[in-house]
């Protein structure tokens, strides 16, 4: 089978299959194989391929001007941009910094902690804390908070020291604890930490509201945002989210920490901001992060070449108008609840569906080998990738990953179609799955 053989999901395959083209769900390559885009790719492409509104507003915007640069321009594209995303966050959180992606925008967020703490002489708040099994980006400052193993091997003694908590799982619990009582054990476990390293040197805790690509799709347990919400202010520390994956509508709500009644301190937003259509993310923060920071260095001190780019705001701008006009996140809230059900009597009966987990369009299928002790397969078995490449060959795009029970042994997959999708669609999806996922563990014997 190609590509089970593959151990990694960090390098692409040596072959592949070239693109042709694409509407909605359905990608095609130049040998007419069509494939169903069950996981937006990964979970970036909210209103499917070559949506004709989104791209007339691209090639409008090329024919005005392609970009103006940030320091000498602002532009219409970005200022609409600005107040429709600060508009949808709510509360304070209205200045932004835009980048090209999500590792760019959680690198800004770093950064935007640190000025801040700056601006404020407080130069020894310098430190950050995670936790494992989660997943910031692959520039070297977001590398360093990660906890995904695979990913970080290769560059292990060039990171910097980022201390990492246990993931807030409550279908995983750390060993002793009921899995009701998670978020209050972690929320624990953050304060402990602070206060071991000394709160006067921790600049912020940055973690993922629902962890994406590490963990399987995990939301936050019921009460942990509060509660780290609660410690983070008790010792004056930043909250940054991390919703590149999560954010921007995919799970019900426009930020992923609403469903939790939250507002962080600092947020970082990309995939589903721009849909996949030009590169975009961007950097979110709040009026207590900016005040000082504009008071005393005038604006943020980061961004580059590409900040604010004129036609990737556009394009956000145009993907932005579409999903707020057709109301497609609270359908995303309904539908993502219909999906989960579709998907779970579409496994009626296969003994090794562990949890299938999720907010909305973000949904996560754990696979175990024993159900009731929730042991994982083993790590050889390689069940992700043959997952991945049996369900390509079925014509079904899904987003799997391994490791996240213990960096090594584990086996998810995440399913995250764009908003827009049919009933009929949502339904493909589901059976193709479950075809695949009986065709893997036949051919493992399982």
């Amino acid at each position: 089978m190609a590509g089970a053989g593959t151990q990694s999901t960090s390098v692409a395959a040596a072959k592949l299959p070239k693109i042709a083209w694409g509407k909605g769900l359905i990608l095609t390559d130049v040998d007419g194989k069509q494939y169903l885009d069950g996981s937006g790719g990964p979970a970036v492409y909210c209103l499917g391929h070559s949506n004709e509104e989104v791209n007339q507003a691209i090639k409008d915007q090329l024919d005005r001007i392609a970009h103006g640069y940030r320091y000498n321009f602002t532009s219409d594209p970005l200022e609409e941009l600005t107040e429709r995303i600060g508009r949808c966050c709510g509360g304070t959180l209205n200045q932004m910094v835009f980048v090209s992606g999500g590792s760019e925008a959680v690198e800004s967020a770093l950064k935007l902690a640190l000025q801040y703490f700056a601006v404020r002489g407080e130069m020894s708040r310098r430190r950050f804390i995670s936790r494992e099994r989660s997943w910031h980006g692959n520039t070297l400052g977001a590398l360093a908070l990660s906890g995904f193993r695979e990913r970080r091997l290769a560059f292990e003694g060039a990171l910097v020291d980022v201390p990492r908590l246990s993931p807030a799982n409550a279908y995983r619990p750390p060993v002793g604890v009921a899995p009701e009582d998670v978020g209050a054990w972690c929320a624990r476990e953050l304060e402990d930490k602070i206060l071991e390293l000394g709160p006067d040197t921790v600049a912020a805790f940055v973690f993922e509201p629902v962890v994406g690509a590490a963990g399987g799709v995990v939301p936050a347990p019921p009460g942990y945002a509060k509660r780290i919400r609660e410690v983070c202010d008790k010792h004056g520390v930043l909250m940054i989210a991390d919703e590149v994956m999560c954010g921007a509508g995919r799970c019900g709500t426009w930020r992923a920490l609403e469903h939790d009644g939250v507002f962080p301190d600092i947020m970082t937003v990309a995939k589903g901001l721009g849909g996949g259509y030009l590169p975009l993310g961007a950097a979110i923060y709040s009026a207590k992060v900016a005040e000082p920071i504009n008071a005393v260095d005038g604006g943020p001190q980061t961004g580059h070449t590409f900040t604010g780019h004129t036609t990737a705001c556009a394009a956000g701008v145009a993907v932005q108008r579409i999903v707020e006009r057709d109301g497609l996140v609270h359908r995303v809230a309904i539908k993502g609840e219909e999906f989960k059900k579709t998907l779970a009597d579409a496994l009626t009966g296969i003994a090794f569906v562990g949890d299938i987990r999720g907010r909305g369009f973000f949904t996560g299928i754990e696979i175990v080998a024993d159900r009731e002790t929730r042991e994982p397969f083993p790590a050889e078995k390689t069940l992700f990738l043959r997952i991945r490449a049996r369900s390509f060959e079925n014509g079904l795009i899904s987003y799997p990953s391994g490791g996240n029970v213990d960096g090594i042994k584990g086996d998810t997959v995440i399913l995250a179609p764009p908003y827009n999708s049919t009933d009929s669609e949502l339904s493909e999806i589901a059976g193709r799955f479950a075809i695949s996922l009986r065709q893997v563990l036949a051919d493992i014997g399982a």
